[in-house]
């Protein structure tokens, strides 16, 4: 892969970065702002550069980190993952173009205050020349916007100047009249002014010293661009009659024309018409960088990774993005658009705070040579007040916003997905986090002791079967030295009373009766047996669990059949009412198992964990731990889940092995046991099972089911299924 040449300095950072935010932000939105908030649209300038502060310093710490191509695209893919990269390369990508065209049509009519000329083919021109521009390449670029910028900022400062004595004091008058709300309203608008403060990283691979020049230039450009703002706007709120500018394509202009004459006019007419080009010049430049970024990390196609050999630039992804500038221009309402980017930008930069975080707190190598103050408040800030400013862009900014997002997931789906197999350090770090949460879980589990257990039979299983679980329940309970209450529950219609008929002992309850005190000196393990008669089974198992104080409910567990599906399985709910932790059991036989399976997805139950441990310990087995495991898995993934279950191994009390299961039947040996969570019913339909991620292992399978005040809360389990 050819690389990019670092040939940007400072100064040519520095005008990029002001050229990318000054120009519809100063000649075209303060207008439009006046009529929403007032002269309050002053504070609204200052309140949104403050906004952009933690997104500036997040963007220069991960641009030091990670000078590459890409700027927001990769920090957001690499931090958050290519979906999430996806959107932000695809989002701001167009998002620039959008700003880019903005700029073009609307400095045309600073430029039809001279001549009479169309709108749309001179802004055309404008654009195809800027396009070739950038082909040639971003050393020329640089002079060109430094040269451009300079003569910006003499016009305006001279306009600045020359008119702040003519202010008058009446025209601050009332200066809240539209109150808090039409302050944040405004400033949501005048908010995409400041959005070329961090395009400079989207450029960084072609930046001279990138640990010293983009942090200057980040923050720099933003101070000085958001007093410029400040000082400009004052004047132009002073120096013009309440209400006269509000609305016009031209206030700059119109303001000049006040204090400064046909002189002060054309001056402004030179610096909005350079303005606006240099807006849109940088906007070619580093919006053309996403889709070259984009396409090195395979999420996009390789053509538009190539770089010229004679220019040194990427032709094919300028050439797109100008394609796309040219399109916006001819047949779009640039300026309603332009709205749906700004929303999408602010939605971009709460992800780039975020990202900060993800990086930080993940394990992924990150050594920035500029950190950002304040962590991570300054992040969180970030993110809260995106959110607020969201509010105040409308409806159909928002759901413009979300147009994108659904087109680049759509994208992601059908192009990158097949691709692409990394994932995003945020996915890892909150797996790390979860995963700690869960150690700690088991660890705090295993000094709770099972004292008594209740095998619930609800129907005539058999001697063998019955042996099976009253053998499983001597297991877990003969370490503390407890006891096994064995019940059949008899259940019979509603409308037969229970006389004492019914009550009465048959001679199969006194032969079960006999086996049950057989099986009790067999195990060594005290086994009381007893029979209830009940209208309602369920109801019956959870009220003698309730009397007798049990630990656990112990019950055989059948496939579900259609009508239990649609009505309800009995057992099912006896797991939601149940005032104690239930364990159903796919009986398939147990003696005395020496090799015990731990199964899930994502990190194990503690109940899980101390049930398979104490029937291999009880049995001097050993336990396997299975896992499923894609042959695309990502490495992270399988580094972060061996420390997880090698810190888990440290916390059993028998010989521990991991073991990745296929999910298409591929694994060891068959075991003994299996061990499993059971499905959460607050994450899975009435109708269908989820999808097992084991295949069937053939033997005794305990499916675990916690009591509910030990239950992981629902937004627990939805990170697990998230990041496992």
């Amino acid at each position: 892969m050819k690389e990019l040449e670092r040939d940007l300095g400072l100064p040519s950072v520095l005008a990029i970065s002001i050229g990318a935010m000054i120009g519809s932000g100063i000649f075209i939105l303060p207008a439009l702002a006046l009529k929403i908030a007032g002269p309050a649209v002053i504070l609204a300038y200052l309140v949104a550069g403050l906004l952009v502060v933690p997104a500036a310093l997040s963007k220069s710490e991960m641009a030091t980190a990670m000078p590459e191509a890409g700027g927001t695209y990769i920090y957001i893919e690499r931090g958050m993952g290519p979906l999430l990269g996806t959107i932000a390369g695809v989002g701001t990508w167009f998002s620039l173009s959008f700003k880019g065209a903005l700029a073009l049509v609307g400095g045309v009519p600073y430029l039809l205050l001279l001549f009479d000329l169309p709108l749309k083919p001179v802004a055309l021109g404008l654009a195809a020349i800027l396009i070739v521009v950038n082909v040639v390449g971003a050393k020329q670029t640089g002079r060109l916007q430094l040269g451009i910028v300079v003569v910006m900022l003499a016009a305006l400062g001279w306009f600045a100047a020359s008119s702040a004595p003519s202010a008058q004091s009446a025209n601050y008058a009332n200066f809240f009249g539209d109150g808090i709300g039409g302050l944040l309203a405004a400033t949501g608008l005048v908010f995409v002014s400041y959005a070329g403060v961090t395009k400079v990283a989207s450029i960084a691979e072609e930046v001279e010293d990138p640990g010293r020049n983009i942090p200057l230039g980040i923050l720099g450009s933003l101070a000085f661009t958001t007093v410029l703002y400040v000082v400009v706007v004052a004047v132009l709120v002073g120096v013009t009659d309440p209400g006269s500018v509000a609305g016009s394509l031209t206030p700059v202009a119109d303001a000049a024309e006040q204090t400064l004459g046909t002189a002060g006019v054309y001056a402004v007419i030179g610096a909005a018409i350079l303005a606006l080009v240099s807006t849109a010049n940088a906007g070619i430049l580093s919006s053309s960088r996403y889709p070259f970024a984009m396409s090195r990390d395979s999420l996009a196609p390789p053509s538009l990774s190539a770089v010229s050999e004679r220019f040194g630039t990427p032709v094919a992804s300028i050439t797109l993005t100008g394609a796309v500038l040219l399109a916006l221009i001819a047949f779009v309402d640039i300026l309603e658009i332009a709205k749906l980017a700004s929303a999408f930008q602010i939605i971009v930069f709460a992800l780039v705070n975020l990202a900060v975080v993800a990086f930080r707190e993940g394990e992924t190598e990150y050594d920035p040579e500029f950190t950002s103050p304040l962590y991570p408040w300054m992040q969180l800030f970030g993110v809260v007040a995106g959110v607020v400013l969201l509010t105040q862009m409308g409806t159909v900014a928002l759901l413009g916003a979300v147009v994108i997002t659904v087109a680049s997931i759509g994208w992601y789906l059908v192009y990158v997905r097949p691709r692409v197999d990394r994932e995003g350090t945020a996915r890892d770090a909150i797996r790390r986090q979860v995963s700690r949460s869960a150690l700690t879980d088991v660890a705090d589990g295993q000094s709770a002791p099972t004292h008594e257990v209740l095998v619930a039979l609800t129907k005539d299983v058999g001697p063998d079967r019955e042996r099976s679980l009253l053998a499983l329940a001597a297991d877990l309970v003969r370490p503390h030295d407890g006891r096994v209450v064995a019940v059949r529950f008899e259940e019979v219609p509603d409308q037969a009373p229970l006389t004492e008929e019914m009550t009465a002992q048959s001679s199969s309850d006194l032969s079960f009766e006999t086996r049950v005190t057989e099986l009790a000196d067999e195990f060594d393990v005290a086994v009381e047996a007893d029979e209830v008669v009940s209208h309602d089974t369920k109801h019956a198992i959870v009220n003698v669990a309730a009397d007798r104080g049990v630990d656990t409910v112990l019950a055989e567990h059948e496939p579900l059949r259609l009508r239990s599906r649609l009505f309800g399985d009995p057992i099912d709910w006896v797991v939601r009412h149940a005032p104690c932790d239930v364990l159903l059991v796919d009986n398939l036989g147990y003696d005395r198992p020496q090799h015990v399976v731990l199964a899930g997805v994502g990190p194990y139950d503690p109940l899980a964990v101390s049930v398979a441990d104490t029937v291999a310990g009880t049995n001097d087995g050993r336990i396997s731990l299975w896992y499923p495991v894609d042959s695309d898995a990502p490495d992270q993934y399988r580094a972060t889940v061996g420390e997880y279950q090698s810190d888990l191994s440290s916390l059993l009390s028998v010989p521990v092995q991991s073991t990745p299961v296929r999910t298409d039947g591929g694994r060891e040996t068959r075991p003994d046991v299996v061990v499993r969570r059971g499905a959460d019913h607050r994450l899975r339909s009435a109708l269908f099972d989820e999808r097992p991620a084991f295949p069937s292992p053939q033997c005794t399978t305990v499916t675990v089911y916690p009591t509910q005040s030990e239950r992981p809360g629902l937004l627990r389990r939805l990170l697990e299924r998230l990041v496992f």
